[in-house]
């Protein structure tokens, strides 16, 4: 089973961190949840969502150079709508009385925003992948006997 950016699968949550959640997925393949991608709402702790050995469904939304899989929880549905009345970033009011998105200022923001999180995610993943390194004793050692 081949899957790629958009497939929808069925993982098991095999590891929690401070920055998300390493899910298993077919194949033997896993992936990482970032925090930013468990739940609509803000998320302080990962283990306040999730817990090991979780099934949960989720999207792959990225898959870079060195075949590491970024998924998403909040991404297999589509977002809870938002209340009436509140203000959303970008916005305001309305004549109306209602608020309304500023026509200029609503697209660039979200492209910065995903620049960003995608930064974020890339980041957190190789730091996880150093700090892993690390632990298994396989980094560079330095000032040490040849």
């Amino acid at each position: 089973m081949e899957f790629g950016v958009g497939s929808i699968l069925e993982g098991k949550v095999t590891g929690i961190t401070k920055f998300g959640a390493f899910v298993a997925l077919p194949e033997g393949r896993s992936g990482l949840v970032h925090i930013s991608e468990i739940a609509y709402s803000y998320v302080s702790e990962v283990s306040d969502h999730l817990q090991e050995g979780q099934a949960v469904k989720v999207k792959v939304i990225g898959i870079d150079p060195n075949n590491r899989i970024n998924l998403s929880i909040k991404k297999v549905e589509p977002p809870p709508p938002h209340p009436a009345g509140r203000a959303r970033s970008g916005g305001g009011p309305s004549r109306q009385g209602g608020y309304a998105p500023r026509p200029s200022a609503q697209k660039e923001p979200a492209d910065f925003e995903d620049r960003l999180k995608q930064f974020m995610q890339s980041s957190d993943s190789k730091l996880s992948e150093l700090r892993y390194i690390e632990r298994k004793g396989g980094g560079r050692r330095s000032g040490g006997r040849r």
